[in-house]
């Protein structure tokens, strides 16, 4: 810390008597550190530099792939000035009187990846130069430079009398971890739409990249299909207002893609499924005992044709909506005990030579469903079980990759060894 000592002589009021002014300005020269995730390399220096806001502007490097005109990077030159200067009144404008020294942040991809979205092996590598009058930031894709303008809004500090600064800073930057998600239950607990924004907004200040939608459960089914709309009438907590329109999933996948985060839908069978029993008749199995039906259901039935044919018509649907190329099928939690009391599935086994093992059983319907998104050229996403609890399960289905993902909670993927 630095303290300058400024002296005013004032106008004599008198003879040999002289009015002193002593000011203490304290300025406070140091680093910025506070950028999260901490980046890869990353030197700052205590050389600052001052930002106005009707100096500042975002541009695009003569060499860069995309230019203006790119959805991806326009809007998120529109988002990052409030972020930045957040007393500021008026939106971000390309085109702005300048008052104050200007001050450019250059931005250049290599790839215009504009109209596309996010993808597993999306690079996110970034490079930043901040220095007087001008920051420069280089990136492999849009997803890339998104991050360095997450990082940039971050450098960004405003001093005790609400001046703005930027210091000379060297940072480059890659994510340790590829996958870096946030899973949200909409079906136990209703999210408005407007929540969910707002949870993508603050994935993108944490430069998180993948939402997990886990959007149907047992309580409720929001998702209103197009294919099956009795699945959310009937299924919903309230039809009429605790639901996900077509329209507001296409607003929840735009909202994401614009911040670089890809949206991992949900559909968890063949258990946690009693909402879809409700707009689905015939799907779940009815439970017996002393022979006769009880009246309550279990799991998806896997021994009729017509649960395949609609889970085809289903995730076709899913699959036209969701335009990642992963979808979550669960598969976790079965409770064995209502195909057990069931007569026509334990005759269905014995026909497909199963025995009494129910995990084979299980492990024929995930097989099932794994093939019906593979055919619509989906890679599968399962929760561990499938893998703790079947021996029969073909594991060449998933990919290495894919199995990694599916551990949550685990970085061993102990069938690709």
């Amino acid at each position: 810390m630095e303290v300058m000592y400024m002296v005013y002589s004032g106008r004599y009021t008198r003879p040999n008597l002289h009015l002193l002014l002593l000011i203490i300005l304290q300025f406070d020269l140091r680093t910025v550190e506070a950028v999260w995730p901490l980046p890869q390399t990353f030197t700052s220096s205590t050389e600052r530099y001052s930002l106005y806001s009707q100096a500042f502007y975002f541009g695009y490097g003569r060499q860069s792939a995309a230019q203006h005109g790119c959805s991806v990077l326009d809007d998120a030159f529109k988002r990052y000035f409030p972020l930045i200067f957040p007393d500021y009144t008026h939106a971000y404008d390309f085109q702005r009187f300048v008052s104050g020294r200007p001050f450019t942040v250059e931005v250049s991809v290599d790839h215009d990846d504009c109209e596309s979205y996010p993808k597993e092996d999306s690079s996110e590598r970034y490079n930043l130069t901040v220095s007087a009058g001008h920051a420069s930031l280089n990136a492999e894709t849009v997803w890339g430079a998104i991050r360095g303008l997450e990082t940039f809004s971050q450098l960004v500090y405003q001093d005790d009398f609400g001046s703005y600064f930027v210091n000379k800073t060297e940072i480059e930057d890659f994510p340790r971890f590829q996958f870096r998600g946030i899973l949200l239950d909409t079906s136990r607990h209703f999210l408005p739409v407007q929540a969910i924004l707002k949870t993508l907004d603050a994935m993108a200040y944490s430069k998180f990249n993948v939402f997990h939608w886990h959007i149907v459960d047992d309580p409720s089914f929001p998702y209103q299909s197009s294919t099956f709309p009795d699945l959310s009438s009937k299924g919903a907590f309230r039809p009429m207002t605790h639901i996900y329109t077509q329209s507001d999933v296409r607003r929840v996948i735009s909202h994401a893609r614009l911040r670089g985060i890809r949206v991992l839908p949900e559909f968890d069978s063949p258990s946690h499924t009693q909402s879809w029993g409700k707009g689905q008749s015939d799907l779940l199995t009815p439970c017996y005992k002393g022979g006769a039906p009880s009246g309550t259901f279990g799991p998806v039935n896997p021994a009729l044709s017509s649960t395949y044919q609609f889970m085809a018509r289903l995730f076709k649907e899913v699959s036209s909506v969701f335009p990642d190329s992963y979808i979550h099928l669960g598969g976790d939690e079965v409770d064995f005990s209502c195909w057990k009391s069931n007569p026509d599935v334990r005759a269905f086994m014995q026909k497909m030579g199963f025995g009494t093992d129910f995990t084979k059983l299980e492990a024929f319907y995930i097989e099932s469903i794994v093939n019906i998104t593979s055919a619509l050229n989906r890679t599968s996403i399962v929760w561990q079980d499938v893998f703790d609890n079947h021996e029969r399960v073909d594991h060449s289905m998933f990919s290495c990759r894919t199995l990694t993902v599916k551990l949550l909670g685990s970085n061993e993927n102990k069938f690709c060894k």
